[in-house]
């Protein structure tokens, strides 16, 4: 079952795909760095499209008899499709309506009860629940797409936009949480499109979900950025740069349980609340005899530090708690 890991702490980017064995014929893929939401993101189609409910359509414009409780997703990717999943578990017999960008996969979206289109936003009908968990590199306009997936909102259930930790302003190891100072506008193209992003969020009356490092397990293959450790041997980068991370399935679950509640122009954080430095990270992978290679050591001195984050404040406002209380709780169950 394959681990996806983001140490840059933002799921919307990954590349870097490295291979390792493991011990009883597993195998593992790697990403150096952030996490790529596309290499899974499911695409739709303009054509005519089958819908679970049995009727057709031949674009995005036609109507939908759209329920209290249909859901559009806005970049069904990995976290996407298990958002859906919790969904129609919890509301059985709604629809999931999903937009991207090309048609790559658009038959697996129908497969799984996901309907596809290119153009859901560009429609006339809206949507009580909308989620837009999209990358920014997949667009030439990224904030005009998520003025339309606002748009396509009717503003009775959930506008939710899935961001970034990355736009805290830390890089001491020192602490975070939902309240804390974010970078100013102007330092970095990649926190300025974040920021700029949640601000028209928080203007349409949506809530934001700051996600830490993403992981996941499935299949027969792992994939992290421990990997590429493993693979290296030796690593030009500090020891003590800390990492937060949070496991796909349970991003996704606290995705739902933001939408159930219906909150307005909020700000959450999504994370273990078990920040770990990349030894403290090797040393676990050491200790639980899962892995074929040995890492040596890193060698770096003077690259950046981390944050420390906690979201208590989210989990008591929520009310929800991860299914993987850290990463060394889910080392245990793989």
């Amino acid at each position: 079952m394959p681990l996806i890991l983001s140490n840059c702490f933002t799921p919307i980017q990954l590349h870097h795909t490295l291979t390792v064995t493991l011990r009883q014929r597993h195998s593992l893929s790697i990403f150096a760095a952030p996490l790529t939401l596309n290499t899974t993101t499911a695409v739709a189609t303009t054509t005519t499209t089958i819908m679970a409910t049995s009727f057709q359509l031949s674009d995005a414009s036609h109507s939908l008899p759209i329920s209290p409780h249909h859901l559009l997703i806005v970049g069904p990717g990995i976290l996407g499709r298990l958002v859906a999943q919790i969904w129609r578990q919890e509301y059985p017999g709604c629809e999931v309506y999903g937009q991207t960008v090309t048609t790559n996969h658009h038959e697996e979206l129908s497969k799984i009860g996901i309907n596809p289109s290119l153009e859901w936003t560009k429609g006339s009908h809206k949507f009580p629940y909308v989620i837009f968990c999209a990358p920014p590199y997949q667009s030439s306009d990224y904030l005009g797409d998520l003025r339309l997936a606002a748009s396509s909102w009717n503003g009775e259930g959930s506008f939710l936009f899935t961001s970034s930790s990355a736009p805290y302003d830390c890089n001491d190891n020192g602490l975070c949480d939902e309240d804390s100072p974010v970078v100013p506008i102007g330092r970095s193209p990649r926190t300025d499109v974040l920021l700029k992003a949640e601000k028209i969020v928080l203007e349409f009356g949506g809530s934001v979900l700051r996600l830490s490092g993403l992981y996941i397990s499935f299949l027969e293959s792992y994939k992290g950025p421990h990997i590429y450790w493993l693979e290296k041997g030796i690593v030009e980068s500090r020891p003590d740069h800390i990492l937060n991370l949070i496991h796909y399935e349970d991003a996704a679950s606290l995705t739902v349980a933001i939408l159930k509640k219906q909150f307005r122009e909020r700000i959450f954080l999504g994370c273990d609340n078990h920040p770990l430095s990349r030894q403290e990270v090797m040393d676990l992978v050491y200790k639980s005899g899962k892995f074929s290679k040995k890492f040596e050591k890193f060698t770096g001195t003077d690259d950046p530090l981390g944050k420390r984050l906690n979201n208590s404040k989210t989990r008591q406002e929520v009310g929800w708690e991860p299914k993987y209380s850290s990463f060394a709780h889910f080392l245990e169950t793989i």
